[in-house]
């Protein structure tokens, strides 16, 4: 077994390096070198031509961004900035390089174009042509465009893509893109994008229609209710009815598990969520997902939308809706939002000639998945994201687990071929842990989640990061060590910046998310020395981590000792905190403490109020460790300083190394 593990692994390094063309001498020789870059770079940026395209329609966007991967393959010249929040321009004096801002970010085609063979044209009336254009720009140094573009820009067409392929059968599109494509694509890296983006359409008037202004979390409001629509009667484009979250910070947004439309007492329309019925209402349902209950919900700042039409001559039009939790509900009669193309990370996957694709992890396109994950070798790297829903980041993840494929959440990663080249110290070093003495009192370490997601450390971790109140209150914040390779100055950046108080640790669940119970028992060892290799390289011992669902998807298996003892070995982990809402997993398999995460909702009183509750029971003859989880997307230090302030005796904020490092020393002892 041992060496058959070793076989796969050996030879899964040499045909993804040999696939992004570098090339791997003998085992005995490769073993005196550093391994092969598992997200390889292409070379230091010196000199950048800069420009901002958040303003841009998706087309551009596309164009500019393929153009991206094709140019700085050979050497990182382009950036760009994608959005109004200015993320990507706020690394930019990190890449070191010489910067030139132009204006007029679409000159930049004729000033590369030289460098490009000409266009691949995607078909505006399939979406999903829009990952076929982008695996061939990549395969043929090509951009991807529509037939206007390439004529305004004098691009010589090198495939037209248009009427090639049936709208209604993407499954179809994606099964000669595998026959097809795939032996001439890189072997070392997957890549799951969606083809298109919903963007606002500025100067919406919403009529609000229902709000719940309670915190309810429990199901408890739900009831069908009748919403009269008829003053929205007088639209010329139907009638739109959108769906959010009341409150937006505590993940327990509208859910809607059935609707019925009715036009002067006549039923219209009808249907469950997730339903074949459904898909010709759900005007923008990618902000949205799919619960266990055959509900849509969306929580947080997202929203679903549908849209009716009445019949001609309608004078009364109600909607009946089972809803439920924390809905915002609200109508308009213009059309809210407008879909593009998805531009975000393709520059890297042309440049690695990567194979794009989008395929939701259930049915026929779930068994399509399967096959393109079962050609590549244990830890390649799966890179971007799966339908938004919950079969798809669970169902996703897991059937990559199956195939030992780890995840790297990048979909909304920008300027990938420019960072990973960035020459940027990552310490290896450990940070020393503060010095404490294990007492009778109630441990609790905060974790900030979301590390492993690479466009999060990009982007939110650097927002919420630069809050002034960092620092205050003992923190762990996730972080995914494949920056070391994709992002080498952002790591920097985080382990140069942080306080004492802060302590990066592996996001879900090492070198990338993934669940390790799930993974084939020969190839588990791989995932794991893989992590240890990235933790060794970024100076971190604890990890984040997920598992697989339980059958019955109410929870989480535990890891066992299997999975642990295969971390121990290869990696240099002292401390694991488990995705464990309820956090009552408490275990030292493999001799390494495991503890589940405790996940309170709301605000800081409302968290301290649920760990007040949580201790109730406790009598204070032997020490009590909660791991608590912090809302990356919800909260900021200032919420972490608000929460310290909060809680008083008994409780003991400290870090994760400090709380490990305790607990340990806790459960090494003889029961009393």
């Amino acid at each position: 077994m041992v060496s058959r593990r070793s076989f796969l692994w050996a030879n899964g390094l040499a045909l993804a390096a040999g696939g992004l063309g570098i090339t791997l001498s003998d085992p005995a020789a490769a073993a005196t070198r550093p391994a092969a870059p598992l997200l390889p770079g292409f070379g230091r940026p010196t000199r950048l031509d800069f420009a901002d395209i958040a303003a841009l329609h998706g087309n551009d966007q596309l164009l500019l961004t393929t153009l991206q991967g094709v140019v700085n393959r050979t050497r990182p010249r382009l950036y760009f900035n994608y959005n109004a929040e200015n993320y990507d321009v706020t690394w930019l004096s990190s890449t070191g390089a010489t910067v030139t801002r132009h204006d007029r970010p679409l000159d930049l085609v004729a000033r590369y174009r030289g460098e490009v063979r000409g266009a691949i044209l995607h078909d505006p009336a399939v979406p999903d042509s829009v990952n076929i254009a982008t695996t061939l720009a990549g395969l043929e140094n090509a951009v991807a465009a529509t037939a206007d573009q390439a004529a305004e820009y004098r691009l010589r067409t090198i495939t037209d893509l248009r009427g090639r392929f049936d709208p209604d059968d993407a499954l179809a599109m994606y099964r000669w893109q595998l026959d097809t494509l795939f032996p001439r694509c890189t072997h070392a890296l997957l890549s799951g994008l969606p083809p298109t983006r919903t963007v606002r359409v500025d100067g919406v008037q919403w009529r609000e229609i229902a709000r719940e202004t309670e915190r309810v979390r429990d199901s408890s409001n739900r009831e069908v209710r009748t919403f009269d629509l008829s003053p929205e009667l007088s639209g010329q484009d139907g009638v739109y009815l959108r769906f959010q979250d009341s409150l937006g910070d505590d993940g327990w947004g509208a859910s809607v598990g059935s609707v019925k439309v009715l036009a002067d007492g006549a039923q219209v329309a009808a249907f469950t969520p997730g339903t074949e019925a459904e898909a010709p209402y759900l005007f923008d349902g990618l902000n949205s997902a799919i619960g266990g209950d055959a509900n849509r919900f969306s929580d947080g700042g997202g929203y679903f939308i549908y849209r009716f039409t009445a019949p001609a001559g309608t004078r009364q039009l109600l909607v009946e809706v089972d809803l439920w939790n924390q809905f915002l509900v609200t109508s308009t009669t213009t059309a809210p939002t407008r879909v593009e193309p998805f531009p975000y990370f393709r520059d890297y996957t042309v440049a690695t000639r990567a194979m794009v694709f989008w395929l939701p992890p259930t049915g026929q396109t779930g068994q399509l998945l399967d096959e393109i994950l079962g050609k590549v070798k244990p830890t390649t790297p799966y890179a971007g994201w799966f339908a938004n829903d919950v079969a798809g980041e669970w169902g996703g993840v897991d059937r990559a687990s199956q195939h030992a494929v780890e995840v790297v959440p990048a979909d909304y990663y920008m300027n990938a071929t420019v960072h990973a080249g960035v020459q940027a110290k990552v310490s290896d070093r450990v940070p020393p842990r503060p010095p404490a003495t294990l007492r009778n009192r109630v441990y609790l370490t905060l974790t900030v989640g979301e590390g492993d997601n690479i466009q999060y450390c990009q982007r939110r971790m650097r927002q919420i990061w630069d809050d002034p109140a960092r620092g205050r209150v003992p923190t762990n914040w996730t972080v995914s060590p494949l920056l070391a390779e994709i992002g080498p100055a952002l790591l920097a950046y985080y382990q140069r910046t942080a306080t004492a108080n802060d302590l990066l640790i592996a996001g879900p669940s090492g070198a990338g998310y993934t669940y390790p119970g799930s993974w084939p028992r020969a190839a588990l060892d791989a995932y794991t020395e893989l992590t240890g290799r990235f933790l060794r390289r970024t100076g971190m011992d604890l990890v984040y981590a997920y598992n697989q669902r339980t059958p019955e998807g109410d929870g989480w298996v535990p890891f066992d000792e299997r999975i642990v003892a295969s971390y121990r070995k290869n990696t240099p982990l002292r401390g694991i905190v488990q995705s464990w809402e309820s956090g009552d997993l408490l275990a030292r398999p493999g001799g390494i403490p495991v503890i589940g995460n405790f996940s309170p909702q709301g605000r800081a009183q409302e968290y301290r109020d649920t760990l007040l509750k949580r201790v109730e029971g406790w009598d204070g003859r032997a020490p009590l460790f909660i791991a608590g989880a912090v809302n990356a997307w919800n909260w900021a230090p200032s919420d972490i300083a608000e929460l310290g302030g909060l809680l008083g005796d008994p409780f003991e904020i400290v870090r994760g190394d400090t709380f490990f490092a305790l607990l340990d020393e806790h459960l090494r002892r003889p029961a009393s």
